[in-house]
């Protein structure tokens, strides 16, 4: 191995420390509230990749991508619902994680863009209203 292909190498390795010490000291320093808002964020971004990868034929990399945005959902977002203190919000939040759940197995499963649109924007559309929330917490 030559010196400058070590050098990249070892670049390359070291600023993916960095970026993992920079996502661990923000969830360490993060609210509850930011936390769901980075689930959010990092849902999204997986959606994303996903449509990336399915548009240029990479199906294993569809497939991680997907398999990514849900886990976020139904072990991230799903699973830090509380219905006792959250209801009937919490219980309407679970079913329409289950959903989205469901048009991303969809997606990955047909190739279908439409349900990964959909799922995507219904993830924005909750996230705004949590941010939203964040706002005016952070206001009064």
């Amino acid at each position: 191995m030559t010196a400058l292909r070590g050098a990249a190498a070892y670049g390359g390795r070291g600023a993916g420390a960095y970026a993992r010490v920079g996502v661990e000291s923000a969830t360490m320093s993060a609210s509850p509230h930011q936390l769901i808002v980075m689930l959010f964020d990092g849902a999204q971004a997986a959606i994303r990749a996903a449509r990336i990868h399915m548009q240029a034929g990479h199906t294993a990399e569809k497939g991680k991508a997907i398999s990514k945005a849900l886990d976020i959902v139904n072990n991230g977002l799903a699973a830090a619902l509380d219905t006792d203190k959250g209801g009937e919000i919490a219980e309407r939040l679970a079913s329409l994680y289950d959903y989205i759940a469901r048009l991303l197995l969809a997606a990955n499963l047909h190739n279908d863009q439409e349900s990964l649109d959909q799922a995507e924007r219904l993830l924005e559309d909750i996230a705004s209203a949590w941010r939203d929330i964040g706002s005016a917490g952070a206001q009064g």
